[in-house]
């Protein structure tokens, strides 16, 4: 049967469902001062690789949406190191992308480095959480990191060098029931990342991917999950340890990071532990029940 005039085709969206979809992303400049442009500084690990970063002397532009902390953040860095730029700006949204690719050519910047670190969770059974808070995890861990990514990548390769760094979490080698999206959202981050470091590589520009375990900071209350048994349980990396181990893993080209021992424990034995007694485990401790 001939399909109508108007009728879409099997397999093809319609054209509302085009006019309705986002504008292609485009690619940040390739020419300018090299900037290092942090995600998700205003507290936490990125806060820390934001300090830890400057060290190299080079400017820096500063993303979060905690526009007070953003700029407190950017104010310290400024008086003692290079020039910072705050930027709050929400990464959620379709086009975060364009919108800081349109403030690094307003400020005659390019991207040098990147740093993926904006991220949060939902702790909870997933048949009861919000859907939209659940896809508003995956939006910001996994497609606004790789929406950056795709952005930043094509100028580093032009240029011959650069690095990305993505922060995953020790959450990425196993599921986590509890925290469901959360963790699925991690191993495509780890996964998309070490693709990346072996596309990458022979260009000259470095893509890490670091995998911390539970860090003394206020990821999880943020999560709701202070109550849950394995983040109880497990010893609290400090902050600044992990953003100094993920920065030197960036600089000496490393695919992945595990800055703790309970990112170890999670990437050796993660991947092999037998699933069907493993994942009830997870759910008692981070479900209680």
């Amino acid at each position: 049967m001939t399909p109508q005039p108007g009728t879409p085709r099997e397999g093809l969206p319609s054209a509302a469902a085009r006019q309705a979809a986002p504008a292609p992303l485009a690619a940040w400049p390739r020419e300018g001062r090299g900037a290092i442009v942090v995600t998700g500084a205003s507290s936490g690990i990125g806060a820390e690789i934001a300090r830890v970063a400057a060290r190299e002397g080079r400017e820096m532009v500063l993303v979060a949406r905690s526009t007070v902390a953003l700029l407190s953040l950017a104010a310290e860095i400024n008086a003692s190191g290079p020039h910072t730029h705050a930027l709050p700006l929400d990464l959620a949204g379709p086009e975060a992308s364009a919108e800081l690719g349109s403030a690094l050519a307003e400020r005659g910047l390019c991207c040098e480095v990147l740093v993926n670190n904006a991220g949060f969770g939902a702790v909870g059974a997933a048949a009861e959480i919000d859907p939209a808070r659940q896809m508003a995890v995956l939006d910001v861990n996994l497609r606004a990191a790789a929406a950056l990514a795709l952005a930043a990548l094509p100028g580093m390769v032009a240029r011959g060098r650069g690095g990305i760094l993505n922060v995953a979490s020790a959450a990425a080698f196993i599921p986590g029931p509890g925290m469901a999206m959360y963790y699925a959202a991690k191993a495509g981050l780890l996964s998309f990342s070490e693709a990346l470091w072996a596309e990458a590589r022979p260009s000259g520009v470095a893509v890490t991917c670091l995998c911390p375990g539970p860090v003394a900071t206020p990821f999880m209350e943020r999560a709701g999950g202070l109550h849950l048994g394995v983040f109880r349980m497990l010893p609290k990396a400090d902050a600044r340890r992990v953003a100094e181990r993920g920065w030197r893993g960036l600089r000496a080209g490393k695919r992945v990071v595990l800055p703790d021992t309970a990112a170890w424990f999670s990437a050796l034995g993660g991947p092999f532990a037998p699933h069907g007694i493993v994942l009830p485990m997870l759910r008692r401790l981070q479900m209680g029940r």
